[in-house]
């Protein structure tokens, strides 16, 4: 039996910023209010990503630039991480680099090998000023990583080189919602 509220139940599904728009490229403000505006923002997003069927959004893909990022995403043995985290920092990425299959729902559809890191730490708050420290290992430090370069101005594309840039970037400007 669940105990507690479902994240995203009250909240309203918002249109995701399309790869394109100048949100998702410039870097994010910190949050500086941790009042009930920042817990509608973060319902929202939680309704947003399970409605895109994600595992992680960022502020900026609703069209928000602020330094707030929601996931429910599973690590490398399926284990279920669910929360979000206010003003994070990247602070910890070690390991072996992975490439691998990469999506993102501001570029639905498209997918391309991105290296990441095979674990990550971010740190940062709750929608309610505490402190957070969140280990990520697997398919779950990915996600963590991804969440991150959002709201520092970058999306997957970035990271991405050569034929494989070139590709995903052409797919982009010739879908139906490219820009």
């Amino acid at each position: 039996m669940r105990h507690g509220k479902i994240p995203g139940a009250t909240g309203r599904v918002r249109p995701v910023t399309l790869f394109g728009d100048p949100v998702l490229h410039a870097p994010c403000q910190e949050v500086a209010d941790f009042g009930p505006a920042l817990e509608r923002l973060i319902e929202d997003m939680y309704a947003t990503m399970y409605a895109a069927r994600g595992v992680g959004l960022a502020a900026n893909q609703v069209g928000e630039a602020l330094r707030v990022f929601v996931y429910d995403c599973p690590d490398d043995e399926d284990q279920r991480h669910l929360g979000h985290v206010v003003n994070p920092r990247l602070v910890e990425t070690d390991g072996v680099v992975v490439r691998g299959s990469e999506g993102c729902l501001s570029l639905p559809g498209l997918e391309a090998g991105t290296p990441r890191f095979d674990r990550a730490v971010v740190e940062g708050f709750t929608m309610r000023g505490e402190p957070v420290r969140v280990h990520g290992t697997g398919f779950f430090a990915r996600c963590l990583q991804h969440e991150c370069d959002h709201l520092d101005g970058r999306v997957y594309t970035d990271r991405v080189t050569g034929w494989r840039r070139r590709r995903v970037l052409r797919a982009a400007a010739r879908a139906p919602w490219g820009r």
